[in-house]
């Protein structure tokens, strides 16, 4: 027992020695790690509202995009990463275009969702008072369905940040680099807690920044 609670000891000096020694090191790896994932999920948006928003208008397309969102999240994302590198070669580029990937589901299937669930009477309102299609879809709408949008971006962000750990395999860097750095070294627990602890403090952050947006852009909220 006391030779598990010294082995303990030994590891948080170690971790603490090597987080100062290595703090601009970790900080320039956490800063990439963050701007992949922010990527990834800002284009993935960019891909996926419209479509989410064109399913929920067209309702017989949903099954088919969906079930191919579906499928893609089933694809381990180290063998996406394998796959996609063939074609863009080792480096950040094939990390986030996975990402982008993995995002789309989760962004699509909520902002089908929120769209689906505007109050019809609201839009039937809107049309009264002569609003056109795009008018409607601006004012009324997205507004209405913006908070779910948000929950949808905000669970792609919290997966993405894991998912980009992985990118390190391909060469694209970011916390995973240091991650792997520890488990190619002779007792590197200290080394993977480096990498590991800090990706899992962003992803707690971006969780509780993005719901704490979520919950401000829900209808009713000032």
């Amino acid at each position: 027992m006391m030779e598990v609670e010294k082995n303990k000891m030994d590891t948080i000096q170690e971790l603490i020695q090597y987080s100062t020694e290595n703090s601009a090191y970790i900080w320039s790896e956490f800063y990439r790690h963050f701007l992949m994932a922010v990527y990834g999920v800002l284009f993935a948006s960019i891909i996926s509202v419209p479509l989410g928003i064109l399913i929920a208008k067209y309702g017989k397309l949903s099954g088919w995009v969906l079930s191919l969102g579906s499928i893609i999240q089933t694809i381990p994302a180290l063998g996406m990463m394998a796959v996609i590198m063939i074609v863009m070669g080792l480096g950040t580029n094939t990390a986030i275009v996975t990402l982008i990937l993995y995002s789309i589901l989760p962004i699509t299937q909520n902002t089908y969702v929120g769209m689906r669930d505007v109050d019809k009477t609201v839009i039937e309102a809107g049309y009264a008072t002569g609003m056109t299609r795009f008018q409607l879809l601006r004012m009324v709408e997205l507004p209405l369905a913006v908070s779910v949008i948000m929950a949808g971006i905000r669970t792609a962000l919290v997966i993405g940040i894991g998912v980009v750990a992985i990118g390190a395999f391909v060469g694209a860097g970011g916390l995973g680099a240091i991650i792997i750095t520890g488990t190619n070294s002779t007792n590197g627990t200290a080394i993977i807690l480096a990498g590991a602890i800090p990706t899992a403090l962003m992803a707690v952050i971006a969780d509780l920044v993005l719901g704490y947006i979520e919950r401000k852009m829900q209808p009713g909220k000032v």
